[in-house]
This record gives C-alpha cells, structure tokens and sequence, in this order.
C-alpha cells in the first residue's frame, strides 16, 4: 500500500479502514466506487483525485 500513488476500493465510506489509512499516508484514495475491479483493467493507469473523488481511466 506504501509504494501506491493512489487507492481505489469498491466499498468502504469516508471512515473506513482503507480511507483512514490513505489519509494517514497521504495516498490519495477513492472509496465506493461501484465495479471498479471489473471496469479498470489490471494494468490500467488511473487519474485519483483524493478530494473530490473522481477516478478517471488514463491509459490501458
């Protein structure tokens, strides 16, 4: 999780676990995103904005 420049988890809320955890190491991370792990394939580059939380597909 340390060496990550982002984090995007399916389920979770804002005092979930994997968010606390992003906040604490500063890696931007999105929470709830609905299929993530079946719409971004593996290997995919993602654009991760921690704040306001959009997740944009950069490159396959």
């Amino acid at each position: 999780m340390l060496a990550s420049g982002g984090i995007v988890v399916e389920r979770g809320s804002m005092p979930s676990h994997t968010a606390i955890a992003g906040r604490k190491f500063g890696i931007p991370t999105v929470v709830g995103v609905a299929n993530a792990t079946t719409r971004i394939p593996d290997g995919a580059r993602v654009r991760v904005d921690g704040s306001t939380g959009p997740v944009t597909l950069v490159a396959a």
